[in-house]
C-alpha cells in the first residue's frame, strides 16, 4: 500500500481527491494548518470519513514545521495542491510569494533533502502560468521553475499536473459556474462579460481520477507536466447558457454587460493525446453531464 501525503486536502479539489483515494484503499495523510489541531473543524465531507486518514500539522511557510510534518507522515508519494489565490487570483504579490513559492520550496526540500521515503511528488499547476496575468499564476510559475531546477540539478522526482477549468461540488462560490448556477436557479438575470474566451472545462471527479493515475504510472519522466482536461474548448458564454438551459431558468445571461479583463488568453485546451499516452487516463464526463451533476448536487442540498 502506498503512503500518500496531500497538501490542500481541505480545499475544493483536495477533498475530492481524498475521497477518491479512500475508495481505492490508499493510506493517506493530510498536511493541514495547525489551527485544525486547535479545534478548527474539518469540512463536513472529510469529517464524515475522519477515521480513514491521518493528519499532520504545519504551515508550509515555515521550513522546520514542514520538515517535522513530512517526517511524521513518511510518505511514498506527495500531492501538493495547497495554494493561495486559486479563487482570488489577484491577491497581493507578497502573499502569493510566501504561500505559493516559499511554501512549495519548503515542501520540496523537506521531501527530498532529509532522507525521507518520498518517491514522487506531483505539483498542481494552472494554465494561467502561460500568460501570468495575476499574482496567483505568476507565483505558481515561479514555484514550478524552482521545481525544474531541482529536477535538473538534483534529479528530484517532481511532476506537474496542469489542471484546466475545474468545476463541481464544493467549488468556491465566487467562481463562474457557482455564480451562474445561483442566478439560474433563482430565475435572475446574470450580468457577464462577452465570454468569448474558450476554456477546457473538466469535472472535479475527473480531475481526482487523473491525479490518482500519477501514483503507479512508471513511464513519466521527472519534470514532465501532464495536462488534466477534456480536450474540448468551450466559450465561457456557452457554459453559462448551458447552466441556464439545464436549470430551466426564467432568467438569462446578460452577455457583454460587464467589461472583459485585458490580457486573457483566447483559448486554453489540454493536449489529451499526450496525457493518455503518458498517464493512461482520459476524462469521462462531458461538459453538459458534469454541469447536470453539479446542478443536481445543488438541488439535493
Amino acid at each position: 500500500m502506498t503512503r500518500i501525503l496531500i497538501t490542500g486536502g481541505t480545499g475544493f479539489i483536495g477533498q475530492h481527491l481524498v475521497h477518491h483515494l479512500v475508495e481505492s484503499k490508499q493510506e493517506i495523510a493530510l498536511l493541514v494548518r495547525e489551527e485544525y489541531a486547535g479545534g478548527k473543524p474539518l469540512p463536513p465531507s472529510l469529517a464524515n470519513i475522519r477515521d480513514r486518514f491521518d493528519l499532520v500539522f504545519a504551515d508550509l511557510r515555515n521550513f522546520n514545521l514542514t520538515v517535522r510534518a513530512v517526517r511524521e507522515a513518511q510518505p511514498d508519494f506527495i500531492f501538493h495542491l495547497a495554494a493561495a489565490g486559486a479563487s482570488d487570483p489577484f491577491l497581493p504579490p507578497d502573499t502569493a510569494i510566501r504561500h505559493n513559492v516559499t511554501g512549495t520550496l519548503n515542501l520540496m526540500r523537506a521531501a527530498f533533502e532529509k532522507n525521507t521515503s518520498t518517491r514522487r511528488m506531483v505539483i498542481a499547476r494552472t494554465p494561467g502560468e502561460c500568460t501570468t496575468m495575476n499574482s496567483y499564476a505568476t507565483s505558481k510559475l515561479a514555484a514550478w521553475n524552482f521545481a525544474q531546477m531541482y529536477v535538473r540539478t538534483q534529479q528530484w522526482p517532481i511532476f506537474g499536473a496542469m489542471i484546466f477549468q475545474c468545476y463541481g461540488s464544493g467549488q468556491a462560490g465566487n467562481t463562474l459556474v457557482p455564480t451562474a448556477a445561483r442566478a439560474a436557479r433563482a430565475h435572475q438575470y446574470f450580468p457577464m462579460t462577452a465570454g468569448t474566451q474558450k476554456r477546457d472545462w473538466i469535472h472535479v471527479s475527473d480531475v481526482a481520477a487523473g491525479l490518482a493515475a500519477f501514483i503507479d504510472r512508471e513511464k513519466l519522466t521527472p519534470g514532465d507536466t501532464i495536462d488534466l482536461g477534456s480536450g474540448q474548448a468551450t466559450a465561457v458564454v456557452d457554459v453559462v447558457r448551458i447552466v441556464f438551459k439545464l436549470a430551466r431558468s426564467g432568467g438569462r445571461p446578460l452577455v457583454g454587460k460587464l467589461p472583459s479583463r485585458p490580457g486573457e488568453s483566447p483559448t486554453q485546451v489540454a493536449d489529451v493525446q499526450v496525457t493518455e499516452a503518458k498517464l493512461g487516463w482520459r476524462a469521462k464526463l462531458s461538459l453538459e453531464e458534469g454541469l447536470r451533476r453539479y446542478l443536481s448536487h445543488l438541488s439535493s442540498k
